[in-house]
């Protein structure tokens, strides 16, 4: 589509303070009708407080902002979808016992004599659905649909309010592989409409799948913008944190001899195996492959946190009996999960005692929980694992992804595992952050624990590993070693193709 030579959205020199800290410092951002803008940065860069001040859930304390070469003032979230600017949050803002009608025009219902017309509320979903070409019935619940339907549902509601910029945080860190082309499918359809989209990602490689311009910011700042086809990772690397990608990933020391973790005919009916592996003291295995593989049900069956139909496994040279998580820790085996908000956290608890959780037997005297004890070791691995925490009392719900991950790690840590599974580490988390996980991760291998990592980011697989294993339908299909594990020979393994 051609651009306009007058952009749709103007924010100029937008400036935003809080006690103590510069937020934003005189930021620019230009957005074109039809385009869609990818908004990059660490976590704290910026990118969040320029959206709530687009999204009108911020006030800014300087700067200007034109729609459509029109100065604007934004004065609350409903002022601005007035106004055509919607933005629709990671964690999705639906009510889930209501109709996908009822969701797409909540609060704006048509109605005559105060009943609503419920009839023509469906006729109109309709149109907005097949405006997007979504297959989804307007009275069906919401609770009932897929995440990748759900966002549609967002879209669609954005829509209804004639919405001339959309705003997407993060919209594919809950999506599968095919849930993710769906919803590329639906931006172009929304590019092609006319629709502007902001869109906020931490992964690189959606910067060429879906965005035309990258705009980074850095520290509150804007460090620049490039045309997104064309600008490489190691330069978008580069602008965020100041590093280039080859620094991102540290230096792997040898693994020691012998075998921290035997794996042996490992298998669960219908779903697993049979799966037989080997890890080194010190040695890092990335599994990879595509959605459905059987990656993180490897790491479910590993823990015992699924019931297996066959199978034997070794720690350290002595078979380990293994049918719950309990028995797993009690090995020596722990699982940092793909999901940490739903599976690793409890996020209502403060950092000290999640930290502590898995170690209260060890901190408890006479069924009393030592509380001095306690707050020393947990201070002690919050210091050594730099987690970000104003206090050990912050709540886990409020830390960073990076940070979040950190209070899982520390709480393992505490009980001194011999094998660790990583099953998505960095999922959610920003460039920097990764960075300082893949340097734990790499501490860890250097004390000789032992490491499963399982990622589908196959960059950060082949980036990380000694060794890297591949699935496919349940079974391991190669186990390559560093040197040949190209992206393309790992792939064709992960689509069932002879190796090149």
């Amino acid at each position: 589509m051609a651009r306009e030579a007058r952009p749709l959205l103007e924010m100029k020199a937008i400036t935003k303070r809080f006690p103590g800290v510069l937020a934003l410092d005189r930021v620019d951002l230009s957005v074109a009708r039809g385009e869609v803008h990818l908004l990059l940065g660490e976590n704290g860069a910026g990118k969040s407080t320029l959206m709530k001040i687009l999204s009108g859930a911020c006030p800014m304390d300087a700067g200007e902002i034109r729609l459509e070469g029109r100065p604007i003032q934004i004065r609350s979230p409903s002022h601005a979808r007035t106004l055509g600017i919607s933005m629709i949050y990671q964690e999705l803002n639906l009510v889930p016992n209501l109709t996908v009608a009822d969701n797409i025009f909540l609060g704006r219902e048509p109605s005559r004599a105060g009943f609503v017309l419920r009839r023509r509320m469906e006729d109109d979903a309709k149109r907005l659905l097949r405006r997007m070409h979504a297959d989804v019935r307007p009275d069906a619940l919401a609770r009932d649909l897929p995440v990748a339907q759900q966002q549609l549902v967002e879209i669609c509601r954005a829509l209804s309010l004639d919405a001339k910029v959309i705003v997407m945080d993060e919209p594919t860190s809950p999506l599968t592989g095919r849930e993710t082309a769906v919803l590329f499918r639906l931006i172009r359809s929304l590019k092609a409409s006319g629709v502007a989209v902001i869109y906020i990602t931490h992964r690189l490689e959606e910067a060429r799948a879906v965005g035309d311009t990258v705009t980074v910011l850095r520290d509150g700042r804007r460090v620049g913008s490039a045309p997104a086809r064309s600008v490489s990772n190691d330069r978008l690397v580069r602008m965020m944190v100041g590093r280039t990608l080859a620094q991102v990933f540290p230096r792997l020391a040898r693994p020691r001899p012998g075998a921290i973790l035997e794996v042996n005919g490992l298998a669960r009916e219908g779903v697993l195996g049979p799966v037989s592996f080997r890890v080194a003291p010190g040695e890092i295995l990335g599994v990879a492959g595509l959605i459905g593989s059987g990656r993180t049900e490897l790491a479910r069956a590993l823990i015992g946190a699924d019931r297996r139909t066959g199978g034997a496994i070794s720690i350290g040279g002595r078979p380990v009996r293994i049918a719950s998580p309990r028995d797993a820790r009690r090995a020596g085996l722990c699982l940092l999960p793909e999901d940490r908000k739903a599976q690793g956290l409890v996020l209502g608890l403060p950092v000290l005692h999640n930290v502590s959780l898995a170690s209260l037997d060890r901190l408890s005297r006479l069924g009393f929980l030592r509380l001095r004890a306690e707050r020393r070791e947990v201070q002690g691995l919050v210091d050594r694992l730099r987690v970000r925490t104003p206090t050990l009392e912050q709540l886990a719900r409020n830390l960073s992804g990076g940070n979040q991950q950190k209070v899982v790690l520390a709480r393992w840590l505490a009980v001194e595992p011999r094998v660790l599974v990583f099953d998505e580490p960095t999922r959610g988390i920003d460039v920097g952050a990764r960075f300082e996980v893949y340097k734990l991760v790499a501490m860890l291998a250097r004390q000789g624990v032992g490491i499963v990592l399982i990622s589908s980011d196959l960059g950060e697989v082949l980036g990380l590993s000694h060794r890297v294993a591949v699935m496919r339908g349940g079974r391991m299909t190669a186990v390559l070693p560093r040197r040949s594990a190209t992206p393309e020979r790992v792939m064709r393994h992960a689509m069932g193709l002879a190796a090149g």
